[in-house]
């Protein structure tokens, strides 16, 4: 295995001192240790993998150093385009380094929503034409790897990736990890979403813990599993689902339960929901800072006003709640104006340790919520 500490050591002595990305459970002891490491100023935990490619372009135009961008295998889609027409040689020929979480890697059990982006993650990187190796789990080996790596950025002036196997970085646990003081569990949240919820309504949750949370409670109340939509991939798009859902069927109440890293890392469908404005429709953002479900590492959702944007995106009921009483009022009075809701619940960091994952499929997922809105 590879300690963080030895991989973080030795890209700074070959000249990197600047790091972002979204982290990734493969990637996550990595991550922690580049947090308690590393200033503010030179890590920033972006909000997409897209945004981490223009801070690496910035950093590299304001400094000439090789920044490092991490990221899950799902997350080489939001760089294809800084990528490919701001990074690429042929364009403005900017150096990094790209770590990248081999999630889904054939051969290795994993959840359905990282089979292909698994399947495809080396030929996407032949496909953009970025030069790669399968990071060696061998420190000595890896040494040479790094080494023949920073060779071919500082070459050709362009990125070279290295993509990370499920257990290749030995353990590390987050010091700088600030608790999140709040009443409520997600889970707890959720429950009583949940049970305050019509039985014409529909749900839309986001990907990691809530959706898992989401269908471990339809199992405990025998509630069944047709009126959810479990965005299990796909990370920050469950919102746009849920809208498109509400125009189409403006017959029933849909709830979009949202993550603080989901909703932030495509901020600008909230634009979007505002402007079409269904009355309809619920957007419930369960923000505890974090992204909980790859290893707790921050958001900046308790550092900005989400109520804020919401409202000036056109959002016509806004309010934040930090108990189960607030909570509850607040989805009797969306029950009663009827207009378009944003509900910021805050909650504690973290998830019950049995928590289990949906055991139907996607395409089951999908075919038992159609019948349900066709009812």
């Amino acid at each position: 295995m590879i300690r963080p500490e030895f991989f973080y050591n030795q890209v700074k002595a070959n000249g990197t001192e600047f790091f972002t990305g979204v982290p990734d459970s493969l990637l996550k002891n990595f991550c922690a240790y580049v947090t308690d490491n590393t200033s503010s100023r030179n890590h920033i935990i972006a909000a997409n993998e897209g945004c981490a490619t223009g801070l690496a372009a910035g950093y590299h135009f304001a400094t000439g150093g090789i920044p490092l961008i991490y990221m899950q295998n799902s997350g080489l889609g939001n760089t294809v385009n800084p990528m490919l027409s701001l990074m690429d040689p042929d364009v403005y020929s900017i150096p990094c380094l790209m770590v990248v979480g081999w999630r889904g890697e054939p051969g290795v059990h994993d959840e359905p929503q990282h089979v292909k982006q698994g399947k495809v993650t080396c030929a996407l990187l032949d496909a953009m034409q970025i030069p790669y190796a399968v990071m060696a789990d061998e420190e000595d080996a890896l040494a040479a790897q790094i080494t023949a790596a920073f060779d071919c950025i500082k070459k050709n002036s362009a990125p070279y990736a290295f993509v990370v196997k499920k257990g290749t970085f030995a353990d590390y646990v987050l010091k700088n990890n600030i608790p999140v003081e709040a009443e409520l569990t997600r889970e707890a949240a959720i429950e009583c979403i949940v049970q305050a919820a019509g039985d014409k309504t529909a749900f839309v949750s986001t990907t990691g813990m809530a959706s898992r949370e989401l269908f471990e409670l339809r199992e405990k109340y025998q509630m069944g599993h047709k009126k959810d939509f479990l965005t299990v991939g796909s990370m920050g798009h469950a919102s746009q689902i849920a809208l498109a859902i509400a125009l189409q069927k403006p017959d029933r109440r849909i709830i979009c339960l949202d993550g603080d890293g989901a909703g932030i890392m495509h901020m600008g469908g909230m634009a979007t929901i505002g402007t079409q404005c269904p009355s309809n429709m619920i957007h419930i953002v369960l923000n505890n800072g974090a992204h909980d479900s790859v290893g707790g590492q921050p958001t900046v959702g308790l550092q900005i006003n989400l109520c804020d944007i919401a409202l000036a995106c056109g959002y016509k009921h806004v309010v934040s709640v930090t108990s189960a009483a607030m909570l509850q009022k607040a989805l009797e009075t969306a029950k009663k104006d009827k207009v378009l809701t944003f509900i910021e619940v805050k909650v504690r960091k973290g998830a019950r340790k049995n928590l289990g994952r949906p055991t139907t499929t996607p395409i089951q997922n999908k075919e038992a919520l159609m019948e349900f809105l066709h009812d």
